[in-house]
């Protein structure tokens, strides 16, 4: 669970605790004391009217000094010397992970008996409760300012607060000191009903005891009586503390007056706590009430090892904010209801956004622009990611397309070469033809006169053929010559062959006039 600090401004003292909760062990880590005047001009006590009665009990409450409310105050600000002094102080938190949690008591707070019957929707009760007020008191409320718990069936103790808390405004400026716009605030607690409950859930009783806690301040003191384990009356603070105490008589007379009122009989037990624990304290109330068990607040349900020495030794003087973090914790588990008080202001300053009427008014615009641009960009990405496979895709068959490339050029080179040889090939067949009549011719007359043959076969240019030869007779080779129609006979030479007669020749044979 995250660590809380809870704030009590007790006159012009200013006490701090911070907890936590690892499993199941409550941690005390640090408590803080800071006197100052200048915490008393965060905000007017007057601002809502004099909220301090002079006793508030179950049976009968007194509001004589509750009168007129008059429109807030400009809150005024705290000195920045004391809100350095308190940063500094809590310079080993992260009090942005931190819940804070105000501490309120008269005159900030104010008391109510309601009695009837609850219905189960707290808004009606609220209703009911704050139209009682107004008609008894002429103070006009808002729910974010009261809440209230049972005490039976039909009693009801109530707790209202001044619109601006002080505790609250503390908080706020702390955070504005460091930079933040704000820290959360969990709760406000009223003090008395988080020491009641405090006090009755660590310290048993017997159901017919009654029982005083007794807390002395510096400045204030207040007397909280409880019948059994249950809050019986809460009486009114007293303006004597340690500081200005002269005898223990004041209290006692105090106390009597407040049994009156309260109806209670006597005192079985007597709970101290606060700044003044003293020996002679303790003396002092076994001899006005001698029957009393008196003692002294103990804290055992705490871890205080991470306290230092002095701060341990201190620790009952800040019995109310310890006993709102524990209310706090118990709420957590359900083991009890406390008071939880969250003015409006509070709750809107802590929005990530906030809004007034107007921006309200645009909302259903911005759902519809919000709607627009989603629906566009949604589809523009449909669109580009059909674009995108379409795009991979002409790639794709781009490098298919130039891979085939690749390989059709090795053929068209081929192919072009093929027009080449073709040429060649037809002009050597061209030639062969023409070679093969002039050879046939040759064969054939050679085949009809048996005495003509060649020797010799050679071409001297592109259309002419030399041809070499012998004959057993001149006439064959002039008949030769004739017959060819293309022939020239260049020489004729006898040249006795084997005792015959035979002529070697010579001839110039024409291609070109032997197509015909």
């Amino acid at each position: 669970m995250k660590q809380v600090v809870c704030i009590y401004l007790e006159g012009l003292e200013l006490k701090l605790a911070v907890l936590g909760r690892e499993k199941n062990q409550i941690f005390l880590y640090k408590t803080i004391s800071i006197n100052s005047s200048g915490f008393k001009s965060v905000d007017s006590t007057e601002s809502i009217g004099n909220f301090a009665p002079d006793s508030i009990g179950m049976d009968e409450l007194s509001f004589d000094a509750l009168e007129g409310m008059s429109e807030i105050h400009e809150e005024k600000h705290t000195d920045t010397s004391e809100i350095s002094i308190l940063a500094a102080k809590l310079v080993d938190f992260d009090l942005s992970k931190v819940s804070f949690i105000p501490v309120v008591t008269d005159p900030n707070a104010t008391y109510h008996i309601y009695e009837g019957i609850l219905e189960k929707d707290k808004n009606k009760n609220l209703s009911k409760i704050i139209l009682e007020i107004q008609n008894a008191k002429g103070i006009l409320l808002t729910k974010d300012q009261i809440d209230y718990i049972s005490l039976d069936e039909k009693t009801h103790l109530c707790v209202f607060t001044e619109l601006n808390v002080k505790t609250a405004n503390i908080v706020n400026t702390l955070a504005q000191y460091n930079g933040k716009r704000y820290y959360k605030i969990q709760s406000i607690k009223s003090a008395e009903i988080a020491l009641a409950n405090f006090v009755s859930k660590t310290t048993k009783f017997f159901p017919e005891d009654y029982s005083l806690i007794i807390y002395i301040g510096k400045e204030f003191s207040k007397l909280i009586f409880l019948e059994g384990q249950n809050l019986k009356h809460i009486g009114a603070t007293l303006d004597i503390g340690t500081s200005n105490l002269h005898t223990y008589d004041v209290y006692f007379s105090k106390i009597l007056l407040e049994m009156e009122n309260g109806g209670i009989p006597r005192l079985d037990n007597v709970v101290i706590c606060g700044d003044d624990r003293s020996e002679n304290l303790v003396l002092s109330f076994y001899g006005t009430f001698p029957e009393a068990n008196v003692s002294e607040l103990q804290f055992d349900l705490f871890d205080t090892s991470r306290l230092e020495e002095d701060e341990q030794k201190e620790i009952s003087s800040f019995t109310v904010p310890i006993s709102a973090a524990y209310e706090y914790f118990a709420e957590f588990d359900k083991e009890l209801k406390g008071i939880n008080i969250l003015p409006k202001y509070i709750v809107e300053n802590q929005k990530f956004l906030q809004f007034g009427w107007h921006s309200f008014a645009i909302l259903p615009l911005l759902f519809l622009v919000t709607f627009y641009f989603t629906f566009s960009w949604l589809s523009n990405s449909q669109e580009i990611k059909e674009l995108d496979n379409t795009i991979y895709g002409l790639e794709q068959m781009s490098i298919q397309n130039q891979n085939i490339l690749d390989e059709m050029s090795p053929l068209s080179e081929r192919i072009a070469n093929f027009s080449n040889t073709q040429a060649i090939l037809d002009s050597a067949m061209s030639g062969t033809e023409v070679w093969g009549k002039t050879i046939e011719k040759i064969s054939n007359f050679v085949e009809r006169r048996r005495n003509f043959w060649v020797s010799h076969l050679e071409t001297k240019d592109g259309t002419t053929v030399l041809i070499k030869g012998y004959s057993l007779s001149r006439n064959v080779l002039t008949e030769f010559a004739e017959y060819s129609n293309s022939s020239i006979l260049q020489n004729i030479l006898y040249e006795p062959l084997r005792e015959k007669n035979a002529f070697a020749y010579t001839l110039n044979f024409n291609i070109e006039k032997n197509k015909e």
